[in-house]
């Protein structure tokens, strides 16, 4: 009997800047290094069953990522997370281990927004921030481009507030789409907010998946 046990985990310190192709393969070593009875696709190529619900942008630290791992057999998910963590590289950290439904769809469709912290360096006043972030909540389309192709920004932004100010900084809070052909950016953001010039740190804070109602 196959399980699917799920991870929370968070990712910050130089692992962001690995792709998530290396990271995929970080996971992949170190669950065959914890000696746990991970399933593979069949066919001339086997894949790992590791699934992770969106993957994160290089150099974007993530609080809250989720990622399943089908299992040939039960294991008990405190067992599974004690083998693991040894196993990981500094950064990445597991935070909870739990079986989950096999009938749940995978989770990359059950992904519908992403929640993100930014602290970009400004010489903008606070005040003109705010100003900004209403003006952009405000607008009914914020046409930008992408690759080459034309789409409207606004309906990908469901929430948008400044958290507070330090020296030469602002923090800002977003919500953003993350839907399947539809997922907002936090540098987009920026851009359309005039701050992407400066230096700026992205962190995900949350993933809200469908089935959490959240």
């Amino acid at each position: 009997m196959s399980q699917r046990l799920r991870l929370l985990y968070a990712v910050d310190g130089p692992i962001r800047y690995a792709s998530h192709l290396d990271q995929m393969r970080i996971w992949e070593r170190a669950v065959r290094r914890a000696g746990l009875p991970l399933v593979y696709s069949a066919g001339f190529t086997p894949h790992p069953q590791i699934h992770v619900a969106a993957a994160l942008p290089v150099g974007v630290a993530g609080r809250a990522e989720w990622l399943d791992l089908w299992l040939e057999q039960p294991v008990d998910p405190t067992v599974a997370r004690a083998a693991l963590s040894p196993q990981l590289p500094a950064g990445l950290t597991i935070r909870d281990a739990f079986p989950a439904d096999p009938a749940e769809p995978a989770l990359p469709a059950q992904v519908r927004a992403a929640e993100y912290h930014v602290s970009v360096e400004t010489t903008e006043p606070v005040a003109e921030v705010r100003r900004r972030v209403e003006s952009l909540l405000a607008a009914e389309s914020l046409p930008r481009q992408r690759r080459g192709r034309s789409y409207d920004l606004r309906p990908l932004l469901q929430r948008l507030w400044v958290e507070g100010e330090g020296e030469g900084t602002v923090r800002l809070g977003m919500v953003l789409s993350a839907r399947e052909g539809a997922t907002g950016r936090p540098d987009e953001v920026l851009d359309a907010l005039g701050l992407a010039g400066g230096f700026f740190q992205i962190e995900r804070r949350a993933l809200r998946l469908a089935a959490e109602g959240r």
